[in-house]
């Protein structure tokens, strides 16, 4: 597997609310609109996104990064085969993308743009 840069980070709060207002009016970031995306997204100006969601369990706050692979479903069976779980293949207007847990117990994505890396 090839990882081509980072494309993706996000963040799930308990102040998601003032979060993504701090993103907006303090940080200067520009809200991005790609369907098939919960939460409040921006784009940054390399073209990568940060999103800001809800908690995903009350209590649990977390992040996930995505780094950019040519083709994600082939990269999900180079992990499920080195004995990575992962979910299904899923997708936005934009990407391509699958969640994996590292060694180090955090949340990871793989992600294709679909216009191609």
């Amino acid at each position: 597997m090839e990882i081509l840069g980072l494309v993706f980070v996000g963040t799930a709060s308990a102040q998601h609310d003032k979060m993504a207002e701090f993103c907006r009016e303090v940080l200067g970031m520009t809200i991005a609109h790609d369907a098939g995306v919960t939460g409040d997204l921006f784009e940054l100006p390399d073209d990568s996104r940060f999103a800001v969601v809800e908690e995903w369990e009350p209590g649990v706050a977390g992040r996930t990064i995505g780094f950019l692979v040519r083709d994600v479903g082939a990269a999900a069976a180079e992990l499920r085969a080195a004995g990575v779980a992962t979910d299904a293949v899923q997708e936005n207007d934009r990407q391509r993308y699958v969640h994996f847990t590292a060694p180090d117990g955090r949340l990871y994505e793989l992600v294709e743009e679909k216009g191609g890396a």
